[in-house]
């Protein structure tokens, strides 16, 4: 047989490190607390009480029984919702419409799509802002696009070095840089990049490309943070979005670019058709109509717990310092050796001790730029922050008491986070 995968396959996908997550080293049993991927931990912005699979469907509730047929391909009326939830007129006065949207299976559909409409593969490049999301950087390799990087200025601010994007865009690989994706907060860094920053990219005079900013978080931030309905003002401004965050809806896998209207055409011409399935739609419109209140309630339960763990976390021996912003649902939080230092064993250490031994999973971000010895913590309800707080000061009794790990122990540890996919 001739088959080889090897020569057979593209050579940047069998090169290709995935996206990992906590839960590929740490499965649910039913039992953890999972503070590791950002998920809203009070549930889903629906309200519970008058859902129901419809048989009708003029009623306000999940209509199942048009599972025969393709969904709706355009998504006219929930477009029109996230529109609803964006205008706020407080960056302009101008609205956005349903010309103005894509919506995807996730923020990832569209993150993937910008690179195909906007990259040649094997020629153009995006530039990206580290420490930031890992799946910019997934999709580029998948589409044979090159990576610039220009870190985020030092912790704990965590800001966009303006002056060196603006360098970059200006440079000799400004022609083949074609989308900068700016995450807004950041993950890992909570931080809220400044419109004004964003303004100066934008008005970059010489650079042809297109700002992407990814606001996943953005409900978490202070009100009216959104630069959604900016898109309306600017020709080349990307703001993507999800439902899996604040609106607690990670399951359905729903997000949305916000962009320009020609922006927004070729992104819904080159979409696979019905992307969106009817239970998806279904459950997004419900949660956009009947659910705000709830998902305002939530995420005020979330801010309440994330000032706890602000307040507490810095109470226990071992805790470092905050690194980044309070701007979402999660902190990037330093984990110290025993003379105060940050430290990637440590952390690494703790890490693996919560979910081992405690039940309770977070996430190593140590190898990320600028985040030295960090780990980051979900907020999640009440009852999961006190067990955290609780397990995670026993832990760091551990490492900084009588039982620290041995030095073989501790070698083992440095060659796992030397070689920690992030």
């Amino acid at each position: 047989m001739a088959f080889d995968l090897e020569t057979c396959a593209r050579y940047n996908i069998l090169a290709l490190e995935p996206y990992r997550c906590a839960r590929d080293d740490y499965k649910d049993d039913g039992t953890n607390i999972l503070l590791d991927a950002n998920e809203n931990a009070y549930g889903p912005s629906l309200s519970l009480s008058s859902l129901s699979i419809s048989t009708s469907p003029n009623d306000l509730s999940i209509d199942l029984l048009g599972l025969n047929r393709y969904p709706d391909p355009h998504q006219a009326v929930l477009k029109q919702l996230l529109c609803d939830l964006r205008n706020i007129h407080v960056h302009t006065s101008k609205n956005i419409t349903p010309e103005n949207l894509f919506v995807g299976v996730g923020s990832d559909e569209a993150i993937d799509a910008l690179l195909r409409c906007f990259c040649v593969p094997g020629h153009d490049k995006i530039l990206t802002c580290p420490p930031t999301y890992g799946m910019y950087a997934v999709s580029a390799q998948v589409n044979d696009v090159g990576l610039v990087k220009v870190p985020l200025l030092p912790a704990p601010e965590f800001g966009i070095d303006v002056e060196a994007v603006t360098s970059a865009l200006s440079g000799s690989e400004s022609n083949t840089i074609k989308l900068v994706y700016i995450c807004s907060p950041g993950n890992p860094t909570g931080s809220l990049i400044q419109k004004s920053d964003v303004q100066k990219i934008l008005e970059h005079p010489t650079w042809n490309g297109v700002v992407v900013l990814d606001e996943a978080y953005i409900d978490f931030a202070h009100e009216n943070s959104s630069l959604a309905e900016w898109v309306t003002e600017w020709p080349n401004l990307v703001v993507l979005q999800t439902l899996s965050k604040a609106f607690g809806l990670a399951g359905i896998r729903l997000g949305a670019a916000f962009t320009s209207e020609p922006i927004a055409r070729l992104l819904n011409n080159m979409k696979a058709p019905y992307n969106i399935p009817n239970p998806t739609s279904e459950i997004a419109c419900q949660a956009l109509q009947g659910g705000i209140s709830v998902m305002r309630s939530n995420v005020e339960k979330i801010v309440g717990q994330r000032e706890r763990l602000l307040s507490e976390l810095p109470k226990l021996k071992g805790i470092g310092r905050f690194r980044g912003g309070s701007a979402s649902n999660f902190l990037l939080v330093e984990l110290v050796d025993a003379t105060g230092n940050p430290d990637n064993v440590t952390a690494l250490h703790v890490y693996e001790k919560l979910a081992e031994t405690k039940g309770v999973v977070v996430r190593f971000r140590g190898k990320e730029h600028g985040c030295l010895g960090c780990l980051r913590i979900t907020v999640g309800t009440e009852k999961e922050v006190t067990r955290l707080l609780e397990q995670i000061e026993v832990v760091l009794q551990e490492v900084h008491g009588t039982t620290r790990p041995t030095s073989a122990a501790i070698e083992e540890m440095k060659e796992i986070t030397a070689n920690a996919v992030l």
